[in-house]
């Protein structure tokens, strides 16, 4: 049975050979999960937008090198995890040019209530709440441990793909993630009637 065909990887391709059409086809799909991954790494909307971009231009200086070796989605989120790597460090050696970050918090909807006309119901503050403390309880994961289950979760790349993304073995990824999704069930089962959490692969 021949082996399933890459559609991102053939657009990769096309865009080695100078096809600009199919590279931005890329871009369109893939934009937005790169910054949801920056976005929740960095803590800093504005910064994971230039990140994101800064993701496609490498892509786009690496295409004549590409080579479909293993999915497109993997050698595009392992630059950007690469890429956020980079950004930490640099943080962590320039701490100060860090502290005037975007205050995400201030820019939540349960921040944004200005007057009882218009606030929302009851459900939807509860809703927001919730949605908050997921997202803290994400952002607070280690590094590898919440890249690993944000590209399981909401990426879907399989636990092969994911420890390509990481440089690390399957049995290690497997852990990571089943560590996160231990540490998410503990720290949000005070907000959740159940607890529960979904299910592994």
């Amino acid at each position: 049975m021949a082996a399933e065909v890459d559609p991102d990887a053939v657009l990769m391709l096309r865009a080695s050979r100078g096809d600009l059409a199919a590279f931005a086809e890329l871009v369109e799909k893939y934009k937005q999960p790169i910054i949801n991954l920056a976005s929740r790494t960095l803590r800093d909307p504005v910064e994971a937008e230039d990140l994101a971009q800064n993701v496609f231009v490498q892509a786009f200086k690496s295409a004549a090198r590409y080579q479909a070796t293993a999915k497109f989605s993997t050698w595009l989120f392992t630059i950007a995890r690469n890429l956020c790597l980079n950004e930490i460090r640099r943080r962590g050696r320039h701490p100060a040019s860090s502290l005037d970050q975007t205050h995400e918090d201030s820019e939540h909807p349960l921040h944004q209530v200005e007057s009882p006309a218009n606030a929302a119901p009851p459900e939807q503050l509860l809703r927001w709440e919730l949605e908050a403390k997921v997202e803290q309880a994400i952002r607070e994961l280690p590094e590898n441990q919440r890249t690993a289950l944000l590209l399981c979760r909401e990426e879907e790349l399989s636990y092969e793909e994911i420890a390509q993304v990481l440089n690390c073995s399957l049995p290690a990824t497997k852990s990571l993630i089943h560590r996160g999704r231990e540490t998410l069930r503990r720290k949000l089962k005070p907000y959740l009637a159940s607890g529960n959490w979904p299910a592994e692969k």
